[in-house]
């Protein structure tokens, strides 16, 4: 066709593309399988769930410590029931990161890491397992324990570490609930009130020293590492301090298997994976349940009494755990 003024071609329309028929927008939220898709922003809300329960499966999982240790301490040796725990749950724990290829700590990353588990492991445990041997009961055992939180709140601008008021609202709550789990129970000699402070020291400072120089190393091998760092370390000490004897295999067996596979390594990767995702003083403030829930394991698995202050230290540790490690969510 040409144009009558011209004579030249008349310019023909281009063609019109009709793109092919997509998914409506009610398909893209959808999936195209009618049911809403996951959305990308709900991904740190899931995978803040699971962290959520990780210090309450901790408390429950530590609290069984001293609970399971009382029929090993009477069949053995402190000293030798913790380095048959360290030894076999390091050795468990170390074939499965190899089975897993996961990476060793090396240099002075090792250095550091066996420096956190002589503090965490051997001071900590050899210490208030002793006590726990001579006959100390395990819910005041654990009531030291559960004061590490002020002693990590105290020190804690040793990592740069700040209190909220909340914060500093909940460790008081919580101090005062743990204290008033056992409070009828406590009466330490000298030798006791020192295995104490050394026990209290092993664990803040362990778990300060960690936060400070090895906070993302591996929980597996990590943790391996701090267990056989430990067992070598109280081999020679079992040999030294007392009889490498044991008067009870079962009950030594019992208490060992447990302490392993639930205390050891259980607990303490849990321990060392939320090291790697809170601040030390929100990690911390797990052991002030602890007294409390070992009192109430205590009244169930050996029958220990079940007295009124600890149901009222239960509430106020609570209480105190969750003022002190609840995030407060950025407005929007």
């Amino acid at each position: 066709m040409t144009s009558p003024r011209s004579g030249m071609p008349a310019p023909q329309p281009e063609p019109v593309t009709v793109p092919p028929p997509g998914p409506s927008r009610h398909a893209s939220r959808t999936g195209g399988t009618g049911r809403p898709a996951p959305d990308a922003a709900d991904a740190p809300r899931r995978g803040a769930r699971p962290a959520a329960l990780a210090p309450a499966a901790f408390i429950v999982l530590w609290s069984s410590a001293f609970v399971a240790g009382v029929p090993g301490v009477h069949a053995a040796s402190p000293l030798l029931l913790m380095f048959a725990r360290f030894g076999l749950a390091g050795v468990l724990l170390a074939a499965y990161a190899l089975v897993k290829r996961a990476p060793w700590p090396r240099g002075r990353a090792l250095a550091h890491v066996a420096v956190c588990g002589l503090l965490i492991q051997a001071v900590q445990f050899g210490s208030f397992y002793t006590l726990l041997g001579k006959g100390y009961p395990a819910a005041v055992i654990s009531l030291v324990q559960g004061l590490s939180p002020v002693v990590i709140a105290v020190a804690g601008r040793f990592l740069g570490e700040r209190l909220s008021l909340r914060q500093g609202l909940g460790f008081a709550i919580g101090a005062t609930g743990a204290v008033l789990a056992v409070a009828d129970r406590v009466s330490l000699s000298a030798a006791g009130a020192v295995l104490c402070l050394l026990g209290l020291f092993g664990l803040s400072f362990g778990t300060l020293y960690q936060k400070r120089f090895v906070p993302d190393m591996d929980v597996r091998t990590g943790t391996a590492a701090q267990l056989l760092v430990s067992a070598l370390a109280l081999g020679p000490l079992c040999l030294v301090a007392g009889e490498p004897r044991v008067s009870d295999w079962t009950a030594f067996g019992g208490s060992v298997a447990w302490m392993v596979l639930i205390n050891s390594i259980a607990a303490f990767v849990l321990l060392n994976a939320m090291l790697r995702r809170m601040p030390a003083n929100r990690v911390s403030t797990a052991f002030f349940l602890t007294p409390s829930v070992t009192a109430v394991m205590a009244w169930l698995v050996v029958g220990q009494a079940l007295k009124p202050l600890a149901i009222v230290g239960l509430v106020l540790g609570g209480t105190g755990t969750l003022l002190a490690t609840r995030r407060v969510r950025p407005r929007t």
